[in-house]
């Protein structure tokens, strides 16, 4: 008999009798409901009629009541239910051959792989389904069945309470090294020498947020670090970035220009003498070697986004992720207003840094508030645009601030920039003081002070 038919006949993954057991168990000892209700749902009995059971069973210990034959056929009975879950009869025979409570994990744990299996089974049938039909792009449907996919696997890794003693045993080194400073895993150099002073790098599992106002520099800041990440003489490491806003072409030009110190003007003008020619040479040179992947479609979202970097980092492991800018991304499905969307783009990139353990460089607009703002037009956490969850989500929120933009006229002022960083979940916050070259497009370390930081 070929697979598929043994497959129909066997009927849906399910243990009927573990179900029992585990709403039995409660029945026989409501304590443990908490107990059970942190690792199945609803969706996860394979019976309608258990599913209502343990709905109700929820209601009750939300509010602090009991929970027996009595109490749940009561509820059943408000929501006229009891008939259709075979009547009291059948709640009094859940415990009926009930074994020791000792087992009750086991039982819970049965339930629990029948149900992802059985959602395995559905997303593959709306798999095949999308396939049949061919209403959408086989790369769309790729990265989709890969988004539902993960998240099954999430569903399965719902125990992450681990004691000192399991934190220590999984920490790459052992005890010897996550006592020991000096050889912690540090973060990615970003370049920046106080930044990284403050910040020990960039994290993997990290959010970055790098957040400034139009014409300020935010773009060619990421691109400064992405570079110098990708390039890295003594362990460089895979940079994808994705831009939403310019081509790919215009970035190439920008990185190049940075890096060889030649006035973007100029190179597009053609107006370049021979010791420019070489540097751009040598540039290209540097830049074609490099782990550098770019990425230019407009609107992607963060499906789109995942399936390319699961495959980039199967292929040729990541090291580092650079969205260009959070607010032109967007969301899949609806949402009751444009700040909803934010919140769920946010929220996206922060588990995808979880889950890829790589640190995710996402660039951010602000609103009007700082050139408003009488006298200090320094950012602030506030004045992020669209959203206030994108600082919840944050690990790092830092703004750049050029003082020459609103002073145009100060000759004192050219040049000088700050990177304010306004949050950090696990360090300091502070000022580092920048120098900005506008014609390369390229922030630099200050060399009088190595870009001094002043604590807030």
């Amino acid at each position: 008999m070929p697979l598929t038919e043994m497959a129909l006949e066997k009927g849906l993954p399910a243990n009927l009798d573990a179900e029992r057991y585990v709403l039995g168990s409660v029945l026989v000892d409501d304590t443990v409901f908490i107990q059970i209700a942190g690792t199945l749902e609803n969706e996860d009995f394979s019976l309608e009629k258990h599913r209502r059971i343990f709905m109700r069973m929820g209601e009750l210990y939300a509010r602090g009541e009991r929970i027996d034959r009595v109490t749940v056929a009561n509820e059943l009975m408000k929501q006229n239910q009891l008939e259709s879950v075979d009547g009291l009869s059948y709640l009094v025979s859940l415990d009926d051959g009930l074994p020791t409570l000792a087992n009750l994990d086991s039982y819970v744990r049965i339930v629990k792989d029948k149900s992802i299996l059985r959602r395995i089974i559905f997303t593959s049938q709306k798999l095949i389904n999308q396939c049949v039909l061919g209403e959408d792009e086989p790369d769309r449907i790729l990265a989709g069945a890969e988004e539902n996919l993960l998240k099954l696997g999430e569903a399965r890794a719902k125990d992450s309470l681990l004691n000192p003693k399991q934190i220590l045993d999984q920490f790459e080194g052992g005890l010897n090294t996550f006592l020991d400073p000096s050889k912690r895993i540090r973060g990615i150099s970003t370049g920046y020498l106080k930044f990284d002073e403050m910040t020990g790098g960039l994290h993997e599992g990290e959010l970055f947020v790098l957040a400034a106002r139009p014409a300020m520099g935010k773009t060619a800041l990421a691109l400064n670090i992405a570079q110098h990440v990708a390039t890295s003489p003594t362990s460089p490491a895979t940079v994808a970035v994705f831009s939403l806003e310019m081509s790919k072409e215009s970035l190439l030009t920008r990185m190049v220009c940075a890096s060889a110190r030649v006035d973007q003007q100029k190179f597009r003008a053609g107006y370049l003498n021979q010791e420019e020619r070489r540097r751009l040479q040598k540039a290209v040179a540097e830049l074609v070697k490099a782990p550098l992947y770019i990425d230019d479609t407009a609107g992607a979202n963060l499906m789109d986004i995942h399936a390319k970097l699961r495959r980039l980092q199967a292929e040729q492991g990541l090291g580092l992720v650079v969205i260009d800018y959070l607010q032109l991304m967007s969301g899949r499905g609806r949402f009751e207003n444009r700040n909803a969307e934010i919140s769920s783009i946010s929220r996206g990139m922060k588990l995808l840094a979880k889950e890829l353990k790589v640190p995710i460089l996402a660039l951010s607009q602000l609103s009007r508030a700082p050139e408003t703002r009488p006298g200090d037009h320094r950012p602030q956490i506030s004045d992020l645009r669209e959203s206030g969850s994108i600082e919840q989500d944050a690990d790092l929120v830092a703004f750049i601030f050029r003082e020459e933009v609103y002073k145009p006229d100060r000759e004192d002022l050219k040049g000088l920039a700050e990177l304010l960083l306004s949050k950090q979940r696990n360090g300091p916050t502070g000022r580092v003081n920048l120098v900005f070259l506008k014609e390369f497009t390229k922030f630099e370390n200050r060399t009088n002070d190595l870009g001094d930081s002043l604590p807030e």
